[in-house]
């Protein structure tokens, strides 16, 4: 069972136990979050449940492990012959996640299949004959 679930900004594919990095979420080591965000649940049998945009009723509990930093981005700006340098860091916040549980209640609408293009070529041709 998986989940695709949308928080920061960002989308990520979780599954039971997984460990994600997310953006800095509110809370401290140990305690449990809940994402609603929830934009997609796969069952055990396979059966996908696309929601739109999100299933409702569908929740992800996860334990928060930490609040960490991310590696630093050096942001360096130079303007050749003109002596100037810029030189920055910047240190992202983030949270680590345990994902615990998924729950997919209530998701009624599942993913419907593509569906083949209609071919509108062929009375064209047929009424450029004609006309001429």
């Amino acid at each position: 069972m998986f989940a695709v679930i949308k928080t920061g900004g960002k989308q990520y594919k979780v599954a039971k136990d997984d460990v994600i990095k997310v953006e800095r979420l509110a809370g401290e080591a140990g305690d449990t979050v809940q994402l609603d965000q929830v934009l997609a649940v796969a069952g055990d049998d396979g059966a996908l449940t696309v929601g739109a945009p999100v299933v409702e009723g569908a929740t992800v509990s996860a334990t928060l492990l930490e609040q960490a930093r991310a590696d630093k981005i050096v942001v360096f700006k130079k303007k050749r012959r003109q002596n100037y340098r810029r030189k920055a860091g910047h240190k992202q916040e983030q949270t680590v996640l345990r994902i615990t549980e998924i729950s997919a209640k209530g998701g009624a609408k599942k993913a419907a299949p593509k569906k083949a293009a209609a071919k509108k070529a062929a009375p064209k041709k047929a009424a450029e004959a004609s006309e001429e």
